[in-house]
Order: C-alpha cells, then structure tokens, then sequence
C-alpha cells in the first residue's frame, strides 16, 4: 500500500505541469469549500483518487497519469463560485464540468479519460456518468473531499473577502 508521501510524489510526478500552470494560481485565490481553495481542493482529490486505487488494488485497471491530471483539472473553471455575478454561477454544480474541460483544453492536452472524467465528475447531479474507472474515482474522491470540507466549516472560517467583508463580524 502506498504511503501519503508516495502518492503526493506521483501526483507530483504526473500532475507537475498542470500544478505549475500560471492559471493554476488563480485557483489559489479562489475558494471551494469553506476556508478550502479551488487549489487545495483539486490536489486533494487527486491524492484520494489515487489512494482509492491503490486501496482498491485497481492498478492493473487505471491508466494513473489519465487519473491524477483528471483529478486536478476536474474544477479548473478559473473563478470563484461564491463572488457575485447577478447570478451566472447559480447553476454552478450542474454546468462547472463543462467550463473546467473548455478551460482545460485551451492549457492542456487531454486524452479521452481525461476529458470523459472532468466532464461528467458531478454525476448525478449531471445526467451522464463517466465512461471510465478514473472518472468514477474522481467522482467519489470529490464527493468525499467535498463532504470533509464543508463538514470542517464549523470548525474553520473562511477569510473575509472583498465581498463579504462587511459580514465577517456578523
């Protein structure tokens, strides 16, 4: 089995690209969950997807570079959800898949896997499941990741923003 060590390692080694991006960075300002960045949030995922792979002795089955770029790029929609818009991003969960595959591959080549499992990672809420075992363990790593972040607001709170920073006392 492997370690965190050795699955942050491969998520480095087949990620590296896709971490070091410039726009990469802007999910570093951008928050997901709570207190969690875009960023974090995205690396996150890929470590559980990977580590769900390895628990599931799934590795003579998953392509693994196809599985942690997926996972990285599966909320590169390049925004912040929670900003106000006069509401464009209030169908965020049902159309975020699309724009972080458009986005994705305007920066990054991406294979079929790869663009199956960015594409369809919010089913059910979207009509159409993956085509492929990594789109599946994106999936059930976001859903995990994302249960764990917004469970941990009640512990944490999130910085005050431009937009929020009149309620931050509140």
């Amino acid at each position: 089995m492997l370690t965190r060590n050795q699955i942050r390692a491969l998520v480095n080694e087949h990620g590296h690209d896709i971490i070091e991006h410039e726009h990469m960075h802007i999910e570093r300002g951008c928050y997901q969950h709570g207190c969690i960045t875009t960023f974090a949030h995205s690396i996150r995922v890929a470590c559980l997807a990977v580590w769900f792979a390895d628990r599931l002795r799934l590795w003579d089955r998953v392509d693994l570079r196809s599985l942690i770029r997926a996972a990285l790029l599966h909320d590169y929609f390049l925004y912040d959800w929670h900003d106000w818009d006069d509401g464009d991003h209030r169908l965020h969960g049902f159309t975020h898949g699309r724009t972080a595959l458009r986005n994705a591959l305007r920066d990054f080549r991406l294979n079929a896997i790869e663009r199956d499992s960015i594409a369809h990672h919010m089913f059910p809420m979207t009509p159409t499941p993956p085509s492929y075992i990594e789109g599946y363990l994106v999936t059930v790593a976001d859903k995990v990741s994302a249960t764990r972040e917004t469970i941990s607001l009640k512990r944490f709170n999130r910085p005050a923003l431009a937009h929020g920073a009149e309620h931050a006392g509140k």
